[in-house]
């Protein structure tokens, strides 16, 4: 979960290192029969190229079936050089997508041919070829900031500070990020700038600096500080200048998250001794409680890029669950256990965090259907996923 109050470990790893990720594991997939898949056959893929083509189209709602049974059908090949495509309708008979993809490897060839299929029958971009950053834990105290493909393959540490790291966040658009570390011995919240690989404190004050989230434009951060007392929403410029306070309360207010207009400000808070979800000017005023429906404890709010929908966590004395609700407020959907929510670029998919007995897993839902497909895994847990947008 994004609260600095719950951070465990990993162990050191050299940044730049890739880490060794098994096949993403076959998990059952749950579906809501209210909303219809879309049905594929796909033939003539074999090894990688069927494995990551079955996975990224089932993420993205479709369902693989029988050339009779489809509304469409992938056909097609592939060698060590290149995977080719052809996607036809199959009641209209018409070709929608001839291609053939090469350069750098299969798989990333692939989530090519795959996020251009969505696209060409869905009109909504794919996001096969997108990135997801986490927390890495191997070991009590010990974790790393990781950024991996969005299915979990091709993972590599960020930071090698061998210490506590918390609620990584990506810049919209650019490969820049921010999180709190422990690596002084002070939770603060670092800018890291993957392409030049310039790291420096963006938030050190006294107390807590931790729940980064950096605006749709690119210009502001809203985060969490203590510098006043009990943890408060603050927003600064993206040079730290013009820090401004939003909230003034006696209680803890936690993961903040930006409407995609960047006028508003979600975040977690008590009102009335009882934890719920908050909007706020980001630019200052009053604070309006959000109404979910009466789900439990709502924490960890994430707006969908498409403004629509904010999904969250709930928790139960036994279970954590995600959920989602209009940004408006109102009638709340709970799609399934897990904590750590973030959106993926097409307002549709949602990465979280999967409790697996003593170990944390992502894991991947395409919210319309109720699919859930865990990612590629890795030593240690992992939590706290951010999607890049």
């Amino acid at each position: 979960m994004k609260r600095l109050l719950f951070l465990l470990a990993l162990g050191l790893m050299a940044a730049g290192c890739e880490i060794q990720t098994a096949a993403a594991p076959a998990v059952d997939i749950h579906i809501d029969t209210r909303v219809r898949v879309i049905p594929i056959a796909l033939s003539g893929y074999t090894g990688e190229a069927a494995a990551v083509l079955k996975f990224d189209l089932e993420v993205a709602g479709f369902e693989i079936t029988t050339a009779d049974k489809a509304d469409f059908t992938l056909s097609g090949k592939n060698d060590a050089s290149q995977v080719e495509g052809r996607l036809q309708s199959a009641a209209a008979k018409t070709t929608l997508l001839a291609k053939a993809y090469t350069g750098e490897t299969t798989r990333s060839q692939t989530h090519a041919l795959a996020d251009e299929v969505v696209e060409a029958i869905t009109k909504v971009p794919g996001i096969a070829r997108t990135k997801i950053v986490f927390k890495h834990e191997k070991s009590q105290g010990v974790s790393e900031i990781t950024i991996s493909d969005y299915d979990g393959h091709n993972a590599k540490p960020v930071t090698q500070d061998n210490t506590i790291v918390a609620a990584p966040a990506w810049m919209p658009k650019q490969w820049h990020l921010f999180y709190t570390s422990y690596r002084s011995g002070f939770p603060w919240i670092y800018s890291h700038n993957l392409t030049t690989g310039e790291r420096r404190p963006f938030a050190k004050f006294p107390g807590l600096n931790s729940s980064a989230a950096i605006s749709p434009d690119g210009t502001r951060v809203a985060m969490i500080l203590s510098k006043a007392g009990s943890p408060d929403v603050w927003v600064a410029d993206i040079n730290g200048q013009n820090l401004k306070r939003l909230t003034e309360t006696r209680e803890d207010e936690s993961s903040p998250c930006w409407s995609p207009d960047g006028t508003k400000i979600c975040f977690a808070s008590r009102v009335a001794e009882r934890r719920g979800l908050s909007i706020i000017p980001a630019a200052g005023g009053k604070m309006v409680h959000l109404n979910t429906g009466g789900e439990p404890n709502p924490s960890e709010p994430d707006w969908s890029p498409d403004g629509k929908t904010i999904v969250f966590t709930s928790q139960t004395r036994s279970a954590f669950n995600i959920c989602t609700v209009p940004a408006q407020g109102g009638k709340t959907e709970l799609l399934v256990a897990g904590e750590d929510p973030s959106w993926a670029p097409n307002s549709r998919t949602v990465v979280f965090t999967r409790r697996n007995g003593n170990k944390r897993i992502l894991s991947l839902l395409d919210v319309p259907t109720r699919r859930v497909k865990d990612t590629a895994q890795i030593a240690g847990s992992r939590s706290q996923p951010s999607w890049a947008k």
